[in-house]
């Protein structure tokens, strides 16, 4: 209901459906109407808000290409949705270049400060800090990366003018945008722990979180951003605003921290090998370390590839078995031996061999349910202890396909809902931090995820391209909400890859998330019926919600569309201005994460 509302508020951001006179220029974070059809428009945005996608669609029409349209999507979306992610946290990037047919993929993730040991989440008393303190406060931040992300992408891949890109969340921010039920909610239920100006600016004086409807404006992240698009993203990692990064974290009254100004000055986004393999005729590319996503999600697929999915079909209960069983070996392959490449040894090559992926697929049986998970034994894997996954929730995805046939798949985050709740400049800061393993050792081994000084913790986000039997571009498809993005893209791959749906559809598709023993079957969906059947097999599962948010654009019959998550506020976008129809969904955030 609350999704609804949002899109049917009187405001300038109400998205008409019956106008078929070609729309007017699009202003800043203003979705055009929409036109009946459009058969020519192969420039098409996908992201988690309406506004954020009409920026991007503006600076496609401009003449940009994908990477263009995505920063400025993203930027709006540090507004809209700052909630999940902006210019305070990391991302994720890929780029498949037309031109040269080569794909690229950045890494954008925050770094622990310098000063960061093994017992980084530890307190006087010797003992792990508890989960409030983990995930809240100055400690619980790393130093951003998702301006130097967006700066190297647009170095190689960019052709407007780098100021451009900032002219619509400038608008939006000195204008004012509305409060969709999305940020309201986000509020209510996870933005308590928000500090100064923060607390000031979405609470009022009796702790009421800013309204569905209302306006907000951000003059002082307007200057932010304007000092960014004069100055370029160095302003960000200048010594200056190194120190009221530092200055805001290690000042914090709850778990100050101890990041320095060269922290910040001394931060780099880094290119990193993309990891592909082939499922069925198609070949997948995801990111690789220190993203687990992108080979979890090619575990998962390699070892149902024995498997006739498609034959079993989504109304078997066997296949969601199958999907689960899958799900449980990888996790643990990934739980033991992913973190960070530039720190520790990751058996990639190991972790996707044929054979080994053969082996963990013997282990999946179509009657029964396994009485152990344990991780196997790829070739180069060096001795390490599992160690348990944490969710990543406030995350962001967007994917982007251009007239001159260049894709970008983008997940960008702050990790929890309003990433540590310390603001500096009017943008949140991260709390990527926990996504580290608090424990440094277990059983007497270094976990591979540990915490250590200039690392980056191990995330869950997994931007993918996905090439078809012509070895073109056929899909790009990204997702949030922590651990289950993993699974919410494998999900997604097997939906249109095995059984022929839409990349919208498969989206909408309920989810089995099982990363362990046990797991969840995704509360009001189409799943929830067959429980009984999962039980007979074994399956040890409760019904619950979980925040899930997908995004996606994919080539269908020579034309491009996009999809978005019917759970989200998103949607997509071409170029003519034609909208991604989506049969909405209630969604609550009971699930905690997005």
């Amino acid at each position: 209901m609350l999704n609804r509302l949002f899109f049917a508020l009187a405001t300038p951001f109400a998205l008409s459906a019956c106008v078929t006179a070609p729309p007017a220029p699009l202003a800043s974070g203003t979705p055009p109407a929409a036109p009946v059809a459009s058969q020519t428009a192969q420039g098409v945005v996908s992201a988690a808000d309406p506004r954020a996608v009409a920026a991007g669609v503006e600076m496609l029409r401009d003449g940009g290409s994908a990477t263009d349209a995505a920063i400025a999507t993203m930027l709006v979306l540090n507004e809209v949705e700052a909630q999940n992610s902006g210019i305070g946290g990391g991302s994720f990037w890929m780029i498949h270049d037309a031109r040269t047919g080569m794909l690229s993929t950045i890494d954008g993730r925050e770094t622990a400060p310098a000063a960061a040991t093994d017992k980084w989440f530890y307190g006087p008393d010797g003992m792990v800090l508890s989960p409030r303190d983990l995930y809240q406060g100055g400690r619980s931040a790393g130093v951003p990366g998702a301006l130097a992300a967006m700066a190297k992408a647009h170095q190689q891949f960019g052709k407007l003018p780098w100021a451009k890109l900032f002219e619509p969340a400038i608008k939006l921010a000195r204008d004012g945008f509305v409060v969709s039920p999305r940020l309201h909610n986000g509020l209510n239920l996870y933005g308590r722990h928000v500090t100064g100006w923060a607390r000031d600016f979405y609470f009022d004086a009796q702790g009421n979180a800013v309204p569905i409807g209302s306006t907000l404006k951000m003059p002082g992240l307007a200057k932010t951003f304007e000092t960014i698009a004069q100055d370029g993203a160095d302003s960000f990692y200048s010594a200056e605003n190194g120190a009221k990064i530092a200055a805001a974290l290690n000042g914090a009254v709850h778990n100050p921290s101890v990041m320095t100004v060269t922290d910040v000055t001394g931060y780099r986004a880094k290119d990193r090998p993309p990891v592909c393999a082939m499922y069925r005729l198609y070949k997948i590319c995801g990111m690789g370390p220190p993203s687990s996503g992108g080979i979890t999600v090619l575990m998962i697929l390699k070892q149902l590839e024995r498997f006739d999915m498609k034959k079993l079909g989504r109304a078997s209960p066997v296949a969601w078995h199958l999907m689960a069983e899958s799900e449980r070996l990888a996790y643990a392959d990934r739980n033991l031996y992913i973190g960070d490449p530039d720190f520790v040894s990751v058996p990639v090559k190991g972790l996707l061999d044929p054979a080994y992926l053969a082996s963990r697929s013997a282990l999946i049986s179509r009657e029964s349910t396994m009485s152990d998970i344990e991780p196997g034994h790829p070739v180069g894997a060096p001795p390490r202890q599992q160690v348990a996954f944490k969710n990543d929730p406030g995350t962001s995805d967007l994917a982007v396909r251009d007239s001159a046939g260049n894709v970008v798949e983008v997940t960008t985050t702050i990790n929890g809902y309003f990433g540590s709740g310390i603001a500096v400049d009017s943008y949140m800061l991260n709390n990527e931090m926990p996504d580290f393993d608090a424990v440094p050792d277990k059983d007497g081994f270094l976990v591979a995820n540990r915490v250590e000084g200039g690392k980056r913790p191990r995330s869950s986000m997994a931007p993918t391209i996905v090439y078809g039997p012509d070895g073109k571009v056929r899909l790009a498809i990204g997702a949030a909400g922590g651990a289950t993005i993993i699974v919410q893209v494998a999900k997604a791959l097997i939906g249109v890859i095995d059984w022929d749906m839409s990349a919208q559809d498969a989206i909408a598709m309920g989810l089995l998330y099982t990363p362990g023993k046990g797991g969840v079957i995704e509360a009001g969906s189409d799943l929830v019926p067959m429980l009984p059947q999962l039980q007979a097999l074994g399956e040890n599962l409760q019904i619950a919600p979980l925040g899930l948010k997908a995004n996606a654009v994919e080539q269908v019959d020579g034309k491009w569309v996009g999809a978005a998550d019917p759970r989200s506020e998103g949607v997509a976008m071409d170029l003519a201005g034609n909208i991604t129809q989506i049969d909405r969904r209630d969604n609550d955030l009971s699930g905690a994460h997005d």
